[in-house]
């Protein structure tokens, strides 16, 4: 399943990402790495996510949160 279709308040592991190499580096230097769990905090209406990883919160838009790959726990 992909991070946007996570609910808020639940609790999910990265398995991967669809992303450019660049974006997917970012993300890693910001502490999002394979397995690294993340929380889903709030959903916007127009697909914008806030998550928590690592004790940071972080938003992220819709086209970015459609390509991270993860699953539940």
């Amino acid at each position: 399943m992909t991070l946007e279709e996570g609910r808020p308040g639940a609790f999910y592991r990265v398995e991967g990402t669809a992303l450019p190499l660049e974006l997917t580096r970012r993300l890693q230097a910001l502490g999002m790495t394979r397995g690294c769990p993340v929380q889903v905090l709030r959903k916007k209406r127009r697909g914008a996510m806030i998550i928590k990883i690592r004790g940071s919160r972080f938003a992220l838009g819709r086209a970015v949160s459609t390509r991270i790959l993860v699953e539940e726990g």
